[in-house]
């Protein structure tokens, strides 16, 4: 086994940090969305999710591990260590009470927030974005972030009072995908609209009652434009006057029995069928450009 003082910078040298260390009390703190507000910073569980914050260069701020788990790990600990990144042995007490899953793994990192401000977000020129207007519940969220992410969207806007997108569940929720998209928070959704659609993104709202079907606006390729779709909460759906400000309102076809497909089910069917749409080459349908 590696020496746990080798390949790594530790900060922890008279021994490993306890719950009262006081780095470790001020990093629990990160589970309180004020404390993550003001600080900037929130906290990351787990190697995947350590893994892609240290592959995006300036974002974390300190890993904490026990040493078993630096061991493991020792990948993530050097590369870290490359990075001047401090890395902090704890107790499995003290991990305990950074982590919030049950069974966690070993490994929590301090993380700065990774906001980008819209009109940066948009000046890329992302061709696919999700939008999660008032969307609450954190686990939804992170999974359609991390659906979003898959499906090759450039950014993934957090629209009017919607969930904090650094909350622990949200993060987990998300498997790493936090880190690969352009986060943008927008607390007006109709002026979002308004900046998406002269962004030159044709704007898709879902809801069970559209007049659009999915399977009739891929057919006749009208999803292969660069779109923004807007998902609302799964209880309330999306507000009135958002749906009505996009440019179509869209159902997703039921072909069985099903009453309706929750949020992340539905937003992976969209979200993929544009993405299809987008990556379809140019040309009659059915043949490649050149054919």
């Amino acid at each position: 086994m590696q020496s746990p003082s080798r390949g790594r910078r530790l900060d922890a040298v008279s021994g490993p940090f306890t719950p009262r260390t006081p780095r470790v009390v001020a990093a629990r703190r990160l589970h309180r969305r004020r404390d993550r507000d003001t600080t900037g910073r929130f906290l990351a569980e787990g190697p995947q999710a350590v893994r892609e914050a240290l592959a995006r260069a300036g974002t974390v701020v300190e890993l904490f591990g026990t040493p078993a788990a630096l061991d493991r790990y020792a990948d993530l600990a050097a590369e870290a260590a490359r990075a001047d990144v401090p890395v902090s042995e704890v107790t499995e007490e003290a991990l305990a009470a950074l982590a919030e899953t049950i069974a966690p793994q070993g490994l929590v990192a301090v993380c700065r927030h990774l906001d980008v401000p819209l009109d940066k977000a948009l000046a890329r020129g992302p061709r696919l974005v999700a939008v999660l207007a008032e969307i609450r519940d954190p686990g939804n969220a992170g999974t359609v972030l991390r659906t979003a992410d898959a499906a090759g969207a450039g950014a993934v806007i957090f629209a009017g009072d919607a969930v904090d997108p650094y909350n622990g569940k949200c993060v987990r929720a998300s498997a790493g995908s936090l880190f690969h998209v352009d986060v943008v928070r927008a607390p007006d959704p109709l002026a979002l609209v308004d900046a998406l659609r002269a962004a030159g993104l044709t704007i898709f709202a879902t809801t069970g009652y559209g007049d659009s079907d999915l399977d009739d606006l891929a057919d006749a390729d009208r999803l292969a434009t660069p779109t923004a779709w807007l998902f609302g909460s799964e209880a309330h759906g999306l507000p009135e006057e958002l749906t009505a400000a996009a440019d179509a309102r869209v159902r997703v076809p039921l072909h069985g029995r099903a009453e309706s497909l929750n949020l992340a089910a539905a937003a992976a069917v969209c979200l993929y069928a544009s993405a299809r749409a987008l990556r379809r080459p140019s040309g009659p349908r059915g043949h490649t450009a050149g054919e």
